[in-house]
């Protein structure tokens, strides 16, 4: 089933009606995007089994000492001392590059799945769904240096905000800790406002060749005028997208706190960890595939918007002025 590429009417739809139609727009077509998204969810599910197995290693750590054996030792044998933290098999540098590995696998996913919607819209999809899946990777390694540029560019000042946000800065004067605190929350907001401004940058270098700077430029001139209309679905995409997320990966840290000490005394661990962790990053995934086809249509019908000259729903065009009648 293809997405349909047809005319659109010149006003922006509700979130959820989007969200609807980006489930249609992808049905039947699951399998490329399972083919196309294979690779990259097992990298990714590579680079999160390291912070699976620290969790687990200090599960044995805790758990062990009470079930490894029983004894009976004299009164007057003293106490053993507390066993001290479990020290984790992966130190945090590491943590921190398989985590920046795992986002730029994130990026690679979002490129693909953009590349294989338009594949879709123009109807140049292969007969068999590995040719489609070699296709897609075809277009997607030509066109990742500019998507790299332009994902450098768009999240730049947003990633800079977020990394400073568990930071703590400890000065002897209050109004330094003040100034200090208004200019990052001033930087939070900024960044904030720039990823919205700028969030269909990354579209616009798929679907119409914008590259580098004229990518975020079309996606701010998209945004004018539209700005509130626009970003109020953007906050529901991604909030929908964050409690899905965040839900399914609190249900999958329970399964694994369940699961993890039984695999253990069953000698099933190692394969448990990697299920357990291959269906987080799958979901991950597929969530992501999901509420981008949604943000293709929405991308669309801000264009459509832009192209009628439409700045508000409902409201006509004002009428063009009479021509001079005078001879």
């Amino acid at each position: 089933m293809a997405l349909s590429n047809g005319p659109m009417q010149s006003r922006l739809k509700g979130s959820f009606i989007y969200l609807a139609n980006a489930v249609n727009d992808l049905r039947g077509n699951w399998r490329t995007l399972a083919l196309v998204l294979g690779p990259a969810v097992v990298l990714a599910a590579l680079c999160l089994l390291p912070e699976a197995i620290n969790l687990q290693h200090q599960l044995a750590q805790h758990f062990q000492p009470g079930v490894r054996s029983v004894a009976m030792t004299p009164a007057q044998t003293p106490y053993a001392p507390a066993a001290a933290d479990a020290v984790p098999l992966f130190g945090p540098w590491a943590m921190r590059l398989f985590k920046a590995a795992f986002v730029v696998l994130t990026l690679v996913g979002n490129l693909l799945v953009l590349c294989a919607i338009r594949r879709i819209q123009e109807t140049k999809s292969a007969p068999g769904g590995l040719e489609e899946a070699l296709a897609v990777y075809r277009e997607a390694a030509a066109i990742a240096p500019a998507y790299a540029w332009v994902a450098i560019l768009q999240l730049a000042v947003p990633s800079l905000a977020f990394a400073l946000l568990p930071v703590d800065i400890v000065v002897g004067q209050w109004w330094l800790a003040a100034l200090i605190y208004v200019a990052m929350v001033t930087l939070m907001v900024f960044g904030a406002l720039l990823y919205l401004w700028l969030y269909f940058a990354p579209y616009a270098l798929i679907f119409d060749g914008q590259h580098s700077f004229h990518a975020l430029l079309f996606s701010r001139d998209l945004l004018r005028k539209r700005f509130y209309r626009a970003t109020t679905r953007i906050v529901v995409f991604l909030a929908v997208w964050s409690g899905y997320n965040s839900w399914a990966a609190i249900f999958f840290v329970a399964v694994s706190l369940i699961v993890g000490p039984v695999a253990m005394l069953t000698g099933l661990s190692w394969g448990a960890l990697i299920l357990i962790d291959l269906a987080l990053v799958a979901a991950n995934f597929a969530t992501n595939a999901f509420f981008t086809a949604a943000g293709v249509r929405m991308y669309q019908d801000l264009k459509a918007l832009a192209t009628a000259g439409v700045e508000t729903p409902g409201v006509a065009n004002p009428p063009a002025p009479a021509a001079d009648a005078s001879v």
